[in-house]
């Protein structure tokens, strides 16, 4: 789940050269559809996306019972920012 159009299309590209089956979300709307209808190895989330943050799809994911692997992107600087979406809080 990936907001940025380009980004979220080089992520894809590049799994799929790599021989990886590949969805794309672009906002939480269509994350939430993905993750809720389809059986995933693996997520990769943007940590800020603009309707919803994603240490609180996180939350939601793991509250649902989900225990999908996530791999957490992020552009933010701050040390704390990048440790509340780890398993030391949201992901676990």
């Amino acid at each position: 789940v990936e907001d940025d159009v380009n980004l979220n299309r080089q992520l894809a590209d590049t799994l799929k050269e790599a021989g990886y089956v590949v969805d794309q979300a672009f906002d939480v709307e269509q994350g939430h559809f993905l993750g809720d209808t389809e059986p995933y190895d693996a997520i990769i989330l943007d940590i800020g996306l603009p309707e919803l943050d994603g240490v609180t799809v996180l939350e939601k994911c793991r509250g649902a019972g989900r225990g999908v692997p996530v791999l957490i992107l992020t552009a933010r600087d701050r040390w704390s920012d990048k440790v509340v979406g780890t398993g030391i809080d949201a992901g676990d």
